[in-house]
This record gives structure tokens, C-alpha cells and sequence, in this order.
């Protein structure tokens, strides 16, 4: 009987053990961490609730930010990715470099690539100034889809001009279509291995001028060493490198800023 009883506790005990390492190697490992948090929880989650993790960060903001108040609904962002599931929003930490180099540029014209749920296109826009605004471009339809409804319930639709597409396709289009002279900021914050191409193509397309500041997240992690490289051997562009942490994990990241010298 008791050699019996002791079999389900060893198991018991087992599972325990591994259920602790994989918390530790969370903690520890960047790559393991993401992949519990997008692939194998969120999948999970989805399923079980039958609705994005998007959707859900967006009810939540619905729920329990106040309308109308751009800082409410980023507090209220970062409460639930900080607390409850995990978001590639660009994040509170990282957010005050962000919001200073915004500051610093003061731009007339500020162009995002990579929108997301709308984290930072709220987190630019409330630091504009008046008559600025914001074009942020997203490729996925139903992220653009949960954006606007957060740029709207934020109250900074009139700063905010959301474009839906590829970034390689929209961005040729800025001038004439969307009447954009020249950029005064650009916060690169989508797929890693577009930051080198789309940084060329607007330099290519003329849209930055003597001091336009460019603005990259994740370039530690994931990592984009191409850029790194490419903006940082140019004599175009002049460099600034600010240490972080991944969002919310205490993991090593960084942004870089790159200021067009003509």
C-alpha cells in the first residue's frame, strides 16, 4: 500500500520539478519566454476563449480605461501585458525613451512602421504638438483593426492616420498620396529584417531631411543587426544607443536612434 502511494507523489514531486524549471528558464532565457508567452499560452488561451489575445487586450481597455484619456488607456495597456499576458507593445520602460526622443524632435510629421494594437501610435500622438500628426502603417488587418479602436477610444483620432499594407508598398506612396514632404520622425517598431530596406527605401523616396530622427526598437531582442550596421558605418546618420529590458521581462534590450545628416 505504501509503495503504492508513493508512486503518484514521486510523480507528483516530477511534475512539480519540471514545472519549476520551466518557470526559471522563462525567467532566464529570452527565446523560452516568448515562446511560452506567444506560441504556446496564447494558442492555448485563444482556443479556450475563442478570441485573440488582442481582442482581449482591447476589452480590457474598453472595461476599465477612461475614454477620452491617452495616458489612462497606456496605464491600463501595460497593466494588462505587465500582469496578465504578454504583448510585443513597445512597453513602459522603453516608452519614456520614446516619449523623450519624441519630445526632443517636436515633428510636424511622424511616420511609425509597425502598429500593433496601437500601444505607441497613443504613446506618440499625445506628445504632439498642434496641427502634428502621425501616419503609422500595420500589415496585419485585424491588428489595424484593433488599433483604431484603441487610437479612438484614446481620443487621438484626429493626430492618428492609420495605413493598412505592406511597409515597402506605402511608403513610396507618402508623398503624393498622403502629402508628406519630409518626415521629422520615424520609430521603426515591425518586422526586424525591414528596419535596413525601408530605413534605404526612405532615404530613397527623399521623405528625410537634415535631422529627421529615426527611432528602432528591438535591437538586441530579437535583434536587428543589419541595421545596427548599416545606420551605424553610414556617414548619413549619426547614432545614439539607449540600454533597456525587453518588455515587461527583465531581459536585455535596447533602441537606437539614428539622426539623418543629410
Amino acid at each position: 500500500m505504501l509503495e503504492s502511494s508513493s508512486v503518484p507523489l514521486f510523480s507528483v514531486f516530477i511534475l512539480l520539478f519540471i514545472l519549476l524549471l520551466i518557470v526559471l528558464l522563462i525567467r532566464k532565457n529570452a527565446t523560452a519566454a516568448l515562446i511560452w508567452n506567444e506560441i504556446i499560452r496564447e494558442k492555448v488561451t485563444n482556443f479556450i476563449m475563442n478570441q485573440s489575445k488582442e481582442q482581449r487586450i482591447l476589452n480590457f481597455v474598453l472595461q476599465n480605461a477612461v475614454r477620452g484619456d491617452p495616458c489612462s488607456v497606456l496605464d491600463t495597456i501595460d497593466k494588462y501585458c505587465s500582469q496578465k499576458e504578454w504583448a510585443m507593445n513597445v512597453g513602459d520602460e522603453k516608452g519614456k525613451i520614446l516619449d523623450r526622443t519624441v519630445e526632443e524632435a517636436n515633428p510636424s510629421v511622424a511616420l511609425e512602421l509597425g502598429t500593433y494594437c496601437g500601444y505607441s501610435a497613443v504613446r506618440i500622438s499625445r506628445l504632439l504638438k498642434a496641427g502634428a500628426r502621425l501616419l503609422t502603417v500595420e500589415f496585419n488587418p485585424e491588428f489595424a483593426a484593433i488599433a483604431k479602436q484603441m487610437i479612438e477610444f484614446a481620443g487621438v483620432q484626429d493626430k492618428v492616420k492609420l495605413l493598412e499594407g505592406p511597409s515597402e508598398e506605402i511608403i513610396p506612396q507618402l508623398k503624393k498620396k498622403y502629402e508628406v514632404d519630409t518626415l521629422d520622425f520615424v520609430f521603426l517598431d515591425h518586422w526586424k529584417d525591414r528596419y535596413t530596406p525601408d530605413t534605404i527605401l526612405l532615404q530613397e523616396c527623399n521623405l528625410l531631411r537634415k535631422g529627421s530622427v529615426l527611432l528602432a526598437d528591438n535591437i538586441i531582442f530579437p535583434g536587428a543587426p543589419d541595421f545596427l550596421n548599416y545606420v551605424r558605418k553610414s556617414p548619413h546618420f549619426q547614432c545614439t544607443n539607449y540600454p533597456s529590458h525587453l518588455e515587461y521581462m527583465q531581459v536585455e534590450d535596447a533602441m537606437e536612434k539614428a539622426v539623418f545628416l543629410g
